[in-house]
């Protein structure tokens, strides 16, 4: 579907952003145009240093920011694809700052799906996170509020073809705001600050989290939140992977962290559809429409008060493959 394309993400110069561009340019070498979209020209620059227009004569890089809707509409011309991946995403900021990160997480998401709505693009998806499953921080109720934003945009596409769709996934190990990175530096003055060892997250790796999201593209409706089945991880099991003879100080959960995540509420499950490798939480709608949205997409609903957390995950990454996953992701362990 992307060949022959125009693609536009938000955030580009994130994390995720960069792994997109580059799986994207690898594996669409007849896209028509590949837009970068972000607020940071010193990142586009670093970035272009890598993917540059020259090598790559359909990328672009767009300066600007999603609270500016007149912005976003320009940049939106002649865009078929958007992927929406612009947030405010650090805990204690959001906390201190909360307004901030209403205006760029829910105002800055209206704005990209007003931009859609006045423009041609087909095809949506936004990313969302974890902590947007029932929400007990800033951040968190920012991303579900979005979610709730980009489904309940498919109610007023009228006669566009045009679909908007959510893709929620856990930590990814490596990028910026993991613990990793902080741990791998922490390593070298002996002591690593834990939260707490018993903590338990949702992993998945930015190629995975890339692929999901192309997958998304291919396969959505309209109006789902798509869940992947990963592995959680023990944060005990990170500080054994990567530093062994530390000493470990605890520190305490910060304000509005969760002691384990989860992805899927027991309230989700009435309009939860097990996919394979991943799950769709649909609307909350009449057992009829699910039944349709079965029929059409092969999958089954799943049992009443089905709950995906990370704690009761079937599915633990060992020491060795935590350590092994932290040298692909950072290159280093």
């Amino acid at each position: 579907m992307l060949n022959n394309s125009s693609i536009l993400i938000t955030g580009g110069t994130g994390s995720f952003g960069k792994a997109f561009v580059k799986e994207v340019l690898s594996k669409y070498p007849n896209i028509r145009r590949l837009v970068v979209f972000s607020r940071d020209e010193l990142k586009q620059f670093n970035m272009s240093q890598q993917f540059s227009h020259d090598d790559y004569p359909g990328l672009r890089y767009f300066i600007g920011d999603v609270r500016d809707q007149d912005r976003l509409k320009r940049a939106f011309e002649g865009i078929d694809v958007v992927v929406h991946a612009a947030a405010l995403k650090q805990v204690p900021t959001a906390e201190y700052n909360p307004f901030e990160c209403i205006k760029t997480n829910i105002i800055g998401s209206q704005n990209v799906i007003e931009a859609c709505l006045d423009s041609n693009v087909k095809r949506v998806v936004a990313l969302s996170t974890d902590k947007a499953a029932a929400p007990i921080n800033l951040y968190g109720a920012t991303k579900l509020c979005a979610d709730r934003l980009f489904i309940a945009a498919n109610n007023i596409t009228g006669n566009r073809d045009l679909n908007f769709s959510v893709v929620r996934y856990g930590n990814v190990l490596g990028s910026r705001g993991s613990v990793v990175p902080l741990f791998l530096e922490k390593k070298k003055n002996g002591v690593l600050p834990v939260t707490d060892p018993n903590m338990t997250r949702f992993s998945i790796s930015l190629v995975d989290g890339v692929k999901m999201v192309l997958w998304a593209l291919e396969n959505a409706l309209g109006g789902e939140i798509f869940v992947p089945k990963i592995p959680s991880y023990r944060l005990a099991d990170v500080v054994e992977a990567i530093a062994p003879e530390c000493k470990v100080q605890i520190t305490g959960s910060r304000p509005g962290e969760k002691l384990h995540e989860e992805m899927i509420t027991p309230n989700d499950s009435y309009n939860t559809v097990d996919l394979g490798h991943y799950y769709a939480i649909l609307p909350p709608a009449n057992p009829q429409l699910v039944s349709i949205y079965c029929e059409k997409s092969g999958g089954k609903l799943v049992e009443p008060g089905f709950h995906y957390e990370s704690s009761t995950n079937d599915w633990f990454l060992t020491v060795d493959e935590l350590r092994e996953l932290i040298k692909e992701e950072v290159g280093t362990s």
